[in-house]
């Protein structure tokens, strides 16, 4: 799914580090059987990263991307204003996209980038709940 806008013109760091691990988490999770649905599917200024499918089961996924552990797990960062944020925009989905059997959850991808170019990566299923 194509970006809205050119990631070349981009000045943040930031913003291309975390493309690259939006990236790296749709591969990991297209080689685990999953089929991605939306790409950084926003609801006025709010967004969710990933949204992907396997079976009946539909995954609103936050990716948090870090530069080494200085400053903590990429996990931690999702915040619980985060969270509430991710819920919002994925009851617009669901309204926009959701079909009658589809069950839904909320997991996030956690990815370390190493300087010697190693990435860690983990996904924590159904790893918070909506109230």
């Amino acid at each position: 799914m194509p970006i809205k806008s050119d990631p070349t013109t981009w000045t943040d760091p930031r913003h291309r580090r975390g493309l690259k691990g939006e990236e790296l988490a749709i591969r990991y999770l297209q080689s685990t059987g999953w089929r991605l649905l939306d790409h950084r599917f926003r609801m006025g200024r709010l967004e969710i990263d990933l949204v992907a499918r396997k079976g009946h089961l539909v995954a609103f996924l936050e990716v948090k991307t870090r530069w080494g552990a200085a400053f903590g797990s990429p996990l931690q960062a999702v915040t619980w204003a985060k969270r509430r944020e991710i819920v919002r925009v994925a009851s617009a989905w669901v309204d926009r996209h959701g079909q009658p059997d589809d069950a839904y959850r909320f997991d996030v991808i956690g990815i370390t980038l190493t300087p010697r170019g190693r990435v860690v990566l983990d996904h924590v299923e159904d790893a918070f709940r909506v109230g």
